[in-house]
């Protein structure tokens, strides 16, 4: 629970009190600001636990590490304007933000502010980033103010807190004891020890989907082609270069996993010849001759067996006929399709998917930030392999 310094402050302790009353361990962090409006006592009383309130607190457990460590989810109620922002720009100078920043958990942020500070365009702004990067928000309520003025900020309910806090804490259950293996990626091709044939892929999308699915629970395994982008913590990285090394790391850690997520931009040609040295510059022009590269996310399909197996399309053209062809032809149970036309999915921080299934299946995931369009792609996928299948999907 990261309680910052509102007027709001005090309902925090009530949502401290109703939590602990219903079982769960809460540890308060509390800013400065908000010790003018209640007392760290309070909280201390309510979870017959310490209370921290700064970087200097038992040093020797490194607090800000530790207490995110240790929990399955971050609360922060309220969250004012100047907290908010913080995070947005990733400004660590207390221990709340200072722990937050380290957060590998779910963060759900309660905002509480006068109308026209929840309105301005910069906390807007700040809320878009935080959006983006897979932030849960309960949003305010419009209502009397402490200012004596009417608008948006109050606070959110207490039953409302509590509804979005159990869906999180669910969400990170909900592949518990599960394994997912995920592609992504690039492949490179080597034509020669300093050139090769490769795609604009990051991997992002597929780093987005590994750590959400370590979010919520499941032994995860990524198998990452060459990229600048780091792989999250807590899951398990195979590196591999080119589509041969993805073909055998698939066939020895993805098949067999409960879930198989193939976000991989494999590479579908090799030049059938690699020189062993730098191919010198002539005034000739130079013939290469392609080859097929082994077919990865085929050969997965084929040896599948029980696991639920997702392919991507990334198309320019006739996009849902050309992903509902590979749907059938690699024997996948579900595939998400992009439109990458100019280069619209690969390199950029925001993308939009489709996911279908079986003979009509259809969900439209929508525009949003990779991490954001990751949950959304779980949240599908897992109402796909619940018992009512199709149905669940299509309504989630």
């Amino acid at each position: 629970m990261c309680v910052t310094g509102g007027v709001a402050a005090y309902k925090a302790a009530a949502l401290t009190s109703t939590l602990v009353q219903q079982g769960a361990i809460v540890d308060v962090i509390m800013t400065a600001e908000a010790e003018h409006f209640i007392g760290a006592l309070t909280f201390s009383s309510l979870t017959a636990r310490p209370v921290y309130t700064s970087l200097w607190d038992t040093p020797e457990r490194i607090p800000h590490i530790r207490l995110v460590r240790e929990a399955q989810v971050a609360l922060i109620v309220p969250a004012t304007a100047n907290v908010i922002a913080k995070l947005a720009h990733g400004i660590a100078d207390d221990l709340l933000t200072t722990a937050l920043l380290a957060a590998r958990i779910p963060i759900v942020v309660a905002p509480a502010m006068n109308d026209a500070m929840y309105r301005n365009d910069g906390t807007q702004a700040n809320l878009s980033v935080l959006r983006e990067r897979g932030y849960t928000f309960v949003e305010p309520e419009s209502g009397f103010l402490a200012e004596r003025e009417e608008g948006i900020g109050r606070l959110a309910s207490e039953d409302t807190i509590l509804q979005t806090l159990e869906t999180v804490l669910s969400r990170t259950q909900s592949l518990a004891g599960k394994r997912v293996a995920v592609t992504a990626g690039p492949t490179r091709e080597a034509f020669d020890p300093v050139r090769f044939v490769s795609n604009p892929s990051t991997g992002a999308t597929g780093i987005a989907i590994a750590r959400e699915a370590a979010l919520r629970g499941a032994d995860v395994t990524l198998i990452l082609g060459p990229t600048h982008l780091e792989p999250p913590a807590g899951v398990r990285v195979i590196r591999v270069e080119s589509a041969q090394q993805m073909q055998d790391a698939a066939m020895e850690h993805a098949v067999g996993a409960d879930l198989i997520i193939a976000t991989a931009a494999v590479s579908d040609w090799r030049p059938q010849q690699r020189a062993a040295h730098k191919v010198k510059k002539t005034d000739e022009d130079l013939q290469v001759t392609m080859v097929r590269n082994p077919d990865v996310l085929r050969s997965i399909g084929e040896r599948k067996g029980s696991s639920f197996l997702v392919g991507f399309a990334a198309e320019t053209e006739s996009h849902e006929a050309n992903a509902r062809e590979k749907l059938s032809r690699k024997n996948l149970d579900a595939i998400a399709v992009n439109d990458v036309a100019q280069n619209r999915g690969f390199g950029v921080q925001r993308n939009r998917l489709t996911v279908l299934w079986g003979t009509d299946g259809r969900r439209e995931l929508g525009e949003a930030s990779k991490n954001v369009l990751a949950a959304h792609l779980l949240d599908c996928v897992e109402a796909l392999r619940s018992p009512r299948g199709g149905k669940d999907a299509a309504h989630d």
